[in-house]
């Protein structure tokens, strides 16, 4: 947390029904830019959302886990008020924030064999990449558990990037600029690198949002993150 925010933290009244003592805990995943351990500010999401809690007068513990295991964490554990970043799902029973940004959701190919597709049925025939517990489109999603798409799953974006670039993957599911940052900055994919692009045509746009556990506990946290979300402070750090 910055001092900024650590300033605004002391000076407010604790909205999430903790004591000053307590942090609320949220899990997370290795997601960069969005969230990482290791980023500053843990990543443009885990500032927006720090903020906002810190507005609320709590301060915030994020914890750091494989995708699955953090929504697991978020599920079963009575401590954890939620994950982070979500996609919206109406199979989910997330009691969902309002957006803490946004991202573009598409494929990565290989740029010496593009694809041009214009609908998902184009796309039969093609083996494509997929991260275990990631929420992708609805559409897409069904398709790939109708076995209408071909869908090879592993346990991270890197994973499936080195598994385009070397030949095992036709196409892999990723958010545009996660995949930039790996590319840019993952030293696995430093040789496949120059032959990975991003197609031309998205999945979606996707809103990013806290997944809040379906309680009294969490619906009140929501509510009250909702409002410091609100903010001018919380607003511009979404720019």
């Amino acid at each position: 947390m910055s001092l900024k925010w650590k300033h605004l933290a002391l000076a407010t009244l604790p909205l999430f029904g903790m004591s000053a003592a307590q942090s609320a805990v949220l899990t997370s995943l290795e997601w960069p830019p969005y969230t990482s351990a290791s980023l500053p500010e843990q990543g443009k999401s885990s500032q927006v959302v720090t903020a906002a809690f810190a507005l609320a007068g709590d301060p915030l513990t994020i914890k750091f886990y494989p995708w699955q295991r953090a929504v697991d964490e978020a599920t079963n554990n009575p401590e954890v008020l939620g994950y982070f970043p979500e996609y919206l799902d109406p199979k989910s029973s997330c009691l969902f924030s309002d957006p803490i940004g946004n991202g573009p959701l598409g494929f990565a190919q290989r740029t010496d064999q593009p694809v041009t597709w214009q609908t998902l049925d184009d796309l039969k025939g093609k083996k494509i990449g997929v991260v275990t517990g990631y929420v992708n489109t609805t559409e897409f999603d069904e398709k790939v558990a109708s076995k209408a798409l071909s869908a090879d799953a592993t346990s991270s974006d890197s994973q499936n990037l080195l598994k385009l670039g070397n030949g095992r993957l036709d196409l892999a599911v990723i958010d545009q600029n996660v995949m930039t940052y790996l590319l840019e900055s993952d030293p696995q994919l430093k040789d496949v690198a120059a032959n990975l692009g991003f197609n031309g045509k998205i999945l979606e746009d996707k809103s990013l949002h806290v997944c809040f556990t379906n309680s009294a506990k969490g619906k009140e946290a929501r509510d009250k993150f909702n409002k410091a979300l609100a903010s001018d402070e919380v607003k511009k750090l979404m720019k």
